[in-house]
């Protein structure tokens, strides 16, 4: 991650390797906090966090996010 206060969606799906779409469908679903200004942002410190919270859970139906399972 840059060393950045504010990122764009489109730095955030970089970052978390995921499309723009599935970063808008988190901000909505109130999983990821952001802020307007001017176009969505999202804090260095809430993506960080974010993570921290989901990880080792299975985000693939965010209506349903579960442990995740892995497979040998």
């Amino acid at each position: 991650m840059e060393d950045k206060m504010l990122y764009n969606v489109k730095e955030v799906s970089k970052c978390l390797g995921i499309n723009i779409h599935l970063v808008y469908a988190l901000i909505r679903k109130g999983l990821l906090p952001a802020l307007k200004l001017g176009s969505l942002k999202v804090r260095r410190a809430s993506l960080e966090s974010f993570i921290s919270k989901y990880e080792g859970m299975d985000l693939s139906d965010l209506d349903n996010i579960t442990e995740l399972k892995v497979i040998d």
